[in-house]
């Protein structure tokens, strides 16, 4: 780490990119560190960015992590949500209990269909959200349990699933996790390496990935916040430090 800045802190940093250029769509984010981040982002290079209050409101101010919104620019309900899914009007940073080489990702079952070890969440909106709008991925603890060869169930739909007329906004991101930040610009839009962590090796990502990891010739490290940035997540948007409670 430099200066201070955690590991938390990184990956704050590299959610709040994944949304860079995205210009007037609806950050949707899924879990805390990548809610700071998508708030980050509109506090300072993307502030067209439309965030809610985690309900069915739009919020016009930029509220701290557990806070209400204090200016409501918007009514969001679910059936206007589900509308923003349909047109790609909104990009999404999802979870993934597992996710292969090609995107493929699995938040329902851990085992066998028919009788699985595991039930975990369902398969929820996963499918809708991979194939209808841009789509990044959010991964608090990089392991082999999570980065497999072969994803038990596909819920989120990987790369090479969707062709023709239903491939056309299919649009896999960017996945941040608690040691780098990975893309899809492999070989057949593989996994790619992008950067790692400061503090973090690339050899420790490969040894906590279960395929082959595409890695480029040289691999940077995600960088670092700025003064402006790290005052706004610290004593703005999480002044109760509960980025520290999902990356140890």
């Amino acid at each position: 780490m430099t200066d201070g800045i955690t590991r938390a802190e990184y990956c704050v940093i590299a959610c709040a990119e994944a949304w860079r250029g995205d210009g007037e769509v609806l950050a949707a984010a899924m879990g805390t560190v990548p809610t700071i981040g998508a708030r980050l982002a509109k506090l300072t290079f993307a502030p067209d960015l439309l965030i809610t209050d985690g309900e069915a409101l739009l919020s016009a101010d930029v509220p701290a992590l557990g806070a209400t919104p204090t200016a409501v620019e918007g009514w969001l309900p679910y059936r206007r949500h589900l509308d923003l899914v349909a047109r790609g009007h909104r990009h999404v940073m999802m979870g993934a209990s597992q996710l292969d080489r090609y995107g493929n990702q699995n938040i329902s079952a851990i085992g066998d269909w028919p009788r699985p070890a595991r039930q975990l969440l369902g398969v929820r909106g996963a499918p809708g959200n991979t194939a209808n709008n841009p789509t990044s991925y959010w991964i608090p603890r990089h392991s082999r349990r999570v980065f497999v060869d072969r994803v038990d169930l596909v819920c989120g739909v990987g790369q090479h699933r969707l062709s023709g007329a239903a491939a056309r906004f299919h649009d896999l991101r960017r996945i941040v996790t608690d040691l780098a930040v990975l893309d899809f610009g492999g070989p057949g839009r593989a996994i790619r390496l992008v950067s790692v962590h400061p503090g973090v090796s690339v050899d420790q990502v490969v040894e906590a990935t279960g395929f082959p990891l595409f890695l480029p010739r040289q691999t940077p490290a995600t960088r670092d916040p700025s003064a402006e940035e790290l005052r706004l997540i610290r004593d703005v948007l999480d002044p109760r430090g509960a980025r520290d409670r999902e990356v140890r």
